[in-house]
């Protein structure tokens, strides 16, 4: 035992010695303080999440006049006012004992909070109320924007849900939902109780749903045989396809698909379809003639890598959700761009893997992210109102005392909607009018 007590003597005064020079150093002058600076102080708590002022999040940036404006998003339910009591795990004893140490939480009326999971189909009823097709969760989500509650139309109660994508809610608020996994269309009445369904043996992997209510179509995306199928939105008789079937994702000329994934109709009965894989749209008319095609692969203005949500406003705008590139591209009937909006993040207006988008009837634009499980809120400003903001710059700027040219060189630009055709500029390019038209 002797013998190893300098041995540890040894190793005593090493290990002290080391300290001793780890000391030193951090006690040196500009070591903990450099250029003879004060300590920054620390960072004020923050007390609940990180708030942002999103009351003038708008597209495009001022002074140009705004025609996009963020409004709110949504991915789950709405939290209890009462605080939440920490839920205990269940011990051994507990187990043995059959007593579940969440009882008292239960009673106490709190329960996990439902959230979005993986949602896709986005659709909004007559009484403003926004429905979601979420794959990951297996329910449909039924948020109301004003009071921020949250309904379900669960799978295994009130449906059998496999893969649920597309959603369309006609002017009777009847609900369909596309199932890619059962391959068929549900459909629900306005009290949302299962109807029926169709599509058995005609569809295969279907997932976007329009309806063109004044010829009473309904359009569903069949992305597995690369078609778009024309149902009676009556009595859900198949009425025609558009497309070549059995060609395995290849076809590329116009009026043929590969991985067709959203539908959108416009007030002409115009259908515009989301070519997925070939990075185009598709344009048809009400017979399913071919009109035109726009967009090509890229990352620059007015091309697409991987488009999939489609919606058209009320004043014939192509809202397109580019999902690769994580922004929504706005565009004229004619394939002509006129507004980008977000880029990836998680920020208002930014986007993480955007899939859906709908528009409904005043105005408000939903957009469905997958990787993210939430819906973003916009309010689009109509030409009209962009017309009405513009005539008050331009009467302010007269009251001033400036003449016309001045007013043409200092008002601000907004998108011009429907700019006359021989003043367009080829597809896929951006151009900015000074008046709205």
């Amino acid at each position: 035992m002797k013998k190893n007590l300098p041995n540890l003597a040894g190793k005593n005064f090493l290990a002290a010695l080391g300290f001793a020079i780890l000391f030193a150093i951090w006690a040196a002058p500009g070591f903990a303080q450099q250029n003879n600076q004060k300590p920054l102080p620390p960072p004020p708590a923050q007390n609940g999440p990180l708030k942002f002022n999103t009351t003038n999040i708008v597209w495009p940036q001022p002074p140009a006049i705004a025609r996009v404006k963020y409004l709110d998003y949504f991915s789950a339910e709405k939290k209890p006012a009462e605080k939440q009591q920490e839920v205990k795990k269940k011990s051994w004893m507990d187990r043995m004992a059959g007593v579940d140490p969440t009882a008292a939480t239960k009673q106490n009326g709190t329960k996990p909070r439902f959230q979005l999971g993986t949602p896709y189909g986005l659709a909004v009823d007559s009484k403003g109320l926004v429905y979601v097709a979420d794959t990951k969760v297996g329910a449909v989500f039924i948020f109301d924007p004003e009071s921020k509650d949250i309904g379900f139309i669960k799978h295994g109660v009130d449906a059998r849900f496999g893969r649920i994508f597309g959603l369309a809610i006609d002017d009777a608020d009847r609900l369909f939902v596309a199932d890619g996994q059962y391959n068929h269309v549900l459909v629900f009445d306005k009290n949302h109780k299962l109807q029926g369904q169709f599509g058995d043996g005609m569809l295969n992997d279907p997932a976007g749903l329009a309806i063109d209510e004044q010829n009473r179509f309904l359009y569903v995306a069949n992305t597995g045989s690369d078609q778009v199928l024309v149902f009676d939105a009556d009595n859900f008789k198949l009425l025609r396809k558009i497309g070549t079937a059995g060609k395995n994702h290849t076809l590329t000329d116009n009026g043929n698909f590969s991985d067709p994934t959203n539908v959108a109709v416009d007030k002409d009965g115009n259908l515009y379809v989301t070519d997925t894989m070939n990075d185009r749209i598709e344009e048809f008319d009400a017979d399913g003639e071919f009109i035109r095609t726009f967009g090509k692969n890229g990352d620059g203005p007015g091309e697409f890598t991987r488009p999939k949500g489609i919606a058209v406003d009320c004043d014939g705008h192509v809202w397109v959700a580019d999902a690769g590139m994580n922004r929504i591209q706005i565009f004229t009937q004619e394939g002509y761009l006129r507004l980008i909006l977000g880029e990836f993040g998680w920020l208002p207006g930014q986007f993480q893997a955007v899939a859906g988008i709908t528009i409904d009837s005043k105005n408000r634009v939903f957009t469905s992210e997958q990787y993210m499980g939430r819906v973003q809120m916009f309010r689009y400003i109509t030409n009209a109102e962009a017309q009405k903001e513009y005539d008050a710059r331009a009467a302010e700027l007269a009251k001033a005392g400036q003449d016309d040219k001045k007013l043409d060189a200092k008002a601000p630009s907004a998108p011009a909607p429907d700019a006359q055709k021989s003043a367009q500029p080829a597809p896929g390019s951006v151009q900015a009018a000074s008046k709205p038209q």
